[in-house]
């Protein structure tokens, strides 16, 4: 079974989506890989890394695509790669089907098995392969450590004999994979954490990592199935704004990371908020590439309103491309050999099982998911 991995194409992309250690895992398989010339160099994998580890190189773009069972990809295609893919291939990639109707409609067409790796479920059995969570972790990182930079001031506490330098406040909004290692990162720098999200569930998690959690009663809040916040209600979202502002106006650092899945960022950082900050403050909105919880954000830009700096950076995960390629290498292999069938020799999807269902979004010249088929009516 041939499987193609061309290079990113996204502008500004740095990750990759395999490595030279997880072909070595798949061609163990018996998969036959092919790696487009080239690939893995904004990681600085030479492609002789990936032939010691058993793929073949090929230069051509559209050849490797149209030549392949399986395509193997971070970013979503754009539409002149779909164009080249063979007649029912096994294409595997981010897709961000919700807002991409084109791309799906056309790999549909293509009649290809179409694997959306933001869609895999979040289940202890799939942890593995769950994209999202990964690079979500690494972001979060990059966060605060972008925060740190563009602070006028230290984050730990120092004791000198010129006095004593106090630790910043940094307030993270959403405890979800990145939030918590955001929390983590600002606590091993020595800062003084704080942190809201709208399930009190988290609580505990967020106190295991030395931060304080903010209590804002908001009623009965729940977890969707796959373990994210559910929407609030307009009337919640402004009682949540009041009560965080007096939060916010407090902290150093502020660092918003909430999303819902599918649909627009909340605006949760309002610019009465932002107006109510310290001159100096700094604030990184997570969120930007979906709309952005914070009023004045710009994706990919840093401005500056009323002295307080909003950092809307784009692919943070990108920022540590080697990592970031690491664990989506891994993530990816993962799920060919949950599937590959060792008496068959090839990847076997099969639609009674509860992550595939979950992540498949065309097959048969059809859109199948479920949730996606509701969206899209």
């Amino acid at each position: 079974m041939r499987f193609g991995v061309p290079k990113e194409v996204q502008d500004g992309e740095t990750r990759v989506p395999l490595i030279p250690e997880a072909v070595g895992k798949l061609v163990d398989l018996g998969a036959e890989i092919r790696i487009e010339a080239g690939m893995g160099e904004t990681c600085r994998y030479d492609d002789s890394l990936y032939e010691k580890a058993g793929a073949s190189i090929v230069s051509d773009h559209e050849a490797l695509l149209g030549e392949s069972d399986v395509v193997l990809r971070l970013n979503k295609p754009p539409l002149r790669d779909v164009e080249s893919l063979a007649e029912g291939v096994v294409h595997v990639s981010y897709l961000d089907p919700f807002n991409e109707r084109e791309i799906v409609s056309a790999l549909a067409a293509k009649r290809a098995r179409a694997i959306c790796m933001e869609l895999i479920p979040r289940t202890t059995r799939a942890q593995k392969m769950d994209a999202l969570s990964s690079q979500a972790s690494l972001a979060g990182y990059v966060a605060v450590i972008i925060a740190a930079e563009r602070l006028d001031s230290i984050f730990p506490m120092m004791t000198t004999p010129a006095g004593t330098i106090y630790p910043a406040r940094v307030f993270v909004i959403g405890a979800g994979v990145a939030g918590l290692q955001a929390i983590a990162t600002a606590k091993r720098l020595g800062a003084r954490v704080e942190a809201f999200d709208t399930r009190p569930v988290v609580e505990e998690q967020v106190q295991s990592l030395g931060a304080r959690f903010v209590k804002i009663d908001l009623g009965e809040q729940e977890e969707t199935k796959d373990g994210y916040a559910k929407e609030l209600t307009p009337e919640q979202l402004e009682k949540q704004r009041e009560m965080m502002a007096q939060h916010c106006a407090a902290a150093d650092v502020v660092i918003t990371t909430a999303q819902v899945f599918g649909r627009k960022a909340p605006l949760i950082v309002t610019e009465q908020m932002v107006a109510g900050m310290k001159p100096g403050s700094v604030v990184v909105d997570m969120a930007v590439e979906t709309g952005g919880n914070v009023a004045g954000s710009v994706a990919g830009e840093e401005v500056e309103r009323n002295g307080v700096r909003i950092i809307g950076y784009t692919n943070l995960a990108g920022r540590v491309p080697v990592h970031a390629s690491q664990v989506y290498s891994s993530n990816v292999a993962n799920f060919v050999i949950e599937f590959w069938d060792k008496e068959k020799n090839e990847l076997v999807l099969d639609e009674s099982d509860e992550i595939v269902s979950g992540c498949l979004v065309t097959r048969d010249g059809e859109i199948v998911n479920e949730r996606l088929k509701e969206h899209y009516s």
